[in-house]
């Protein structure tokens, strides 16, 4: 069959790999095209990317309104990318915004279209659960409390587990020890902090300054930004230059495994870094606008998936005016070996892995996919034929009817046949 897939970001990307590996596992003959990045062009083929998604990432407010005709443009790009490829299936990943646009016109051209890694309407912009309802035939949720949201609005969601768990889990065996690590990134011999500053400019602009300046603070500690390859490093260079803070790119789970403690901002980044492992503190900072209208209508207490999935603050969130350095300092301290919080953040990292799921989700997820994809073809096409077979039989009633015999022909004013 043939697959269509959008990601729009870093982790749908990631995310989306996986999946293409596992549908291909239960469709042999699975074609694909999709928007997305690197590793699914890995995973699918680089002759299928038909966009990069470091093209159309915009995050936050003001930077989505400051490019609105980039976004449409390519809204129509990927509308007319769809229609040509002819899809059986599509599936949409995360990226909402982008996404249920698509899922709108997808159901206006007949094409089935499943939601992997659910909106996060449970967060913010609820009103978009309608949306859901009305143009997304199936919904594969990924935190287990989504299942019960979902279904108290109606929709019934299909869980088999996180998908972090396997890109984890692909790169464990990989890993290298600390002193391995220390000396193919030029570090020296002190423990290192991760610094996970975000995957955007605006983030990065608005976080890791300050992650820089809380560096100072440890001298005994080696902090390390960690970078990604479609941000250029002179967008980090100058908040690092006159520091001790060094850089290293794409090797995020390399140097969380290595590190005593993480500075994260938000995101799925603050449940790679549990599920490593390794203690953490969040700290996140916005521009104006997009804080105040985030706090108007964010609807869930935490922004870390940690806390979300445990439902209560096990890792310290400091945002905006929150994120000061006698705060900071006072967590870092508390969460690092020896420190008083330390011991309680690895018991609670554990009570998350159990309750996250078991291994493999990705291609469970990849195996449900197809087989709801059977069957919904398959119902489509008996209602199709059943359609056919009522239409039929009308006309030969119809036909049985008709006093002058006829057996089909029209002979209203508009048809041909009275012209």
């Amino acid at each position: 069959m043939r697959y269509y897939l959008i990601a729009g970001e870093a982790s749908g990307d990631l995310h989306g790999s996986n999946l293409i590996r596992g549908i291909r596992k239960a469709d042999s003959g699975a074609v694909f095209r999709f928007w997305g990045g690197d590793k699914m062009a890995e995973a699918g083929g680089a002759e299928n990317l038909a966009m990069h998604y470091k093209k159309a990432s915009f995050m936050g407010f003001t930077e989505v309104l400051l490019h609105l005709r980039t976004i449409f443009r390519q809204m129509d790009e990927c509308k007319a990318d769809i229609a040509a490829f002819r899809p059986d299936v599509l599936i949409l990943i995360d990226y909402a915004g982008f996404n249920l646009r698509i899922a709108r016109f997808a159901k206006e051209n007949g094409i089935p279209t499943y939601y992997y890694i659910a909106p996060k309407v449970w967060a913010w912009k609820e009103s978009r659960v309608k949306k859901i309802r009305k143009y997304v035939d199936r919904l594969f949720v990924i935190f287990p409390f989504e299942i019960d949201y979902f279904r108290s609005k109606e929709i019934a969601p299909v869980y088999e587990g996180n998908p972090l768990i396997d890109s984890i889990d692909q790169r464990r065996t990989g890993l290298l020890s600390r002193n391995e690590f220390a000396a193919q990134n030029g570090l020296d011999g002190r423990p290192v902090i991760a610094l996970l500053a975000g995957s955007r400019r605006s983030e990065i602009g608005y976080n890791l300054p300050f992650m820089v300046e809380l560096s100072k603070q440890y001298p005994q500690y080696q902090f390390v930004v960690a970078g990604v390859s479609w941000l250029d490093k002179q967008v980090y260079t100058p908040y690092l230059d006159g520091s001790d803070v060094r850089y290293v790119c794409d090797k995020t789970y390399e140097l969380l495994s290595v590190s005593d403690a993480a500075v994260v901002t938000s995101g799925t980044a603050t449940l790679e870094t549990a599920l490593l492992g390794i203690p953490q503190i969040v700290c996140y900072r916005r521009d104006w606008a997009s804080m105040l209208i985030g706090k108007a209508f964010l609807k869930i207490p935490y922004v870390s998936l940690v806390n979300l999935v445990l439902r209560r603050e096990a890792v310290r969130e400091l945002l905006q005016h929150h994120m000061t350095m006698k705060n900071a300092t006072e967590e870092l301290s508390a969460i690092l070996p020896g420190g008083a919080k330390h011991e309680k953040m690895l018991a609670d990292y554990a009570e998350l892995q159990r309750l996250i799921g078991q291994k493999n989700p990705s291609d469970r997820f990849a195996a449900r996919m197809v087989e709801l994809l059977h069957k919904d073809l398959n119902e489509k096409r008996g209602e199709k034929s059943a359609h056919t077979a009522n239409n039929g039989a009308s006309r030969v009633l119809s036909a049985a009817q008709d006093p002058s015999g006829a057996t089909g022909t029209s002979t209203s004013p508009d048809s041909p046949a009275s012209k």
